[in-house]
């Protein structure tokens, strides 16, 4: 289907669907089809190998955040009806993704194992639960359950190739580049936060205590 052309968009940007085709061109048939509709026994393998999962979601009014979500392997669970949940771990209690999923359910998902090129993708709708019974099913090497959890009804999963990761170079620690005159993420926080009374001592050792208590 041919979209309208925006008159207002800059010089140079691409405005529809068709001209996007043309100049990448059409999938194969193994990207095109590769998308089923539900967790298969590759992809709860693949789940409860993870350690580590980047969730992204949108408010209503579609403005974007990705949260980076990490635990033991298998720390999101695949529930026995297809559905994933991931409890809530401690952090700053902003619950940017959870207001998100409140005003919008639609969510992706995209799972990393250490050392594989390979991801994990995952789509579908979300919904926060308080539900004691599950909540106990996810704890994740800590003494007690979360108090909240993200629940996504599976609508799509497939899994994305390694293209990335290896132009990247992310699982080669030789290639990786130097972090040689970038700032302490303390001082970018207490620079960002417009902490001027507050040193930048101070908030280094805010930041490493918290990370001695919330693990």
């Amino acid at each position: 289907m041919t979209e309208p052309t925006d008159a207002g968009l800059p010089h140079g940007m691409v405005a529809s669907q068709d001209e996007l085709a043309a100049i990448v061109g059409e999938p194969g048939d193994i990207a095109r089809f590769k998308g089923i509709p539900r967790l298969d026994g590759h992809c709860r393998d693949f789940i409860q190998r993870s350690p580590f999962v980047v969730l992204a979601t949108s408010d209503a009014e579609g403005r974007c955040d990705v949260s980076p979500r990490g635990g033991v392997p298998g720390f999101v669970r695949v529930l026995e009806d297809g559905r994933l949940a991931l409890g809530d771990a401690r952090g700053n209690r902003r619950l940017d993704s959870m207001r998100n999923v409140l005003q919008n359910p639609h969510v992706g998902m995209l799972f990393l194992i250490p050392g594989l090129g390979e991801t994990l993708r995952v789509n579908g709708r979300a919904a926060v639960s308080r539900d004691p019974e599950l909540l106990c099913q996810l704890v994740d090497g800590v003494a007690r359950a979360p108090d909240l959890a993200i629940v996504v009804q599976v609508e799509e999963a497939f899994l994305h190739c390694a293209k990335a990761l290896i132009r990247g170079s992310v699982w080669k620690p030789s290639e990786w580049p130097s972090r040689d005159g970038l700032p302490p993420p303390a001082r970018i926080w207490k620079e960002h936060a417009g902490l001027s009374d507050v040193s930048y001592e101070a908030v280094e050792e805010l930041v490493r205590q918290d990370y001695v208590d919330s693990l």
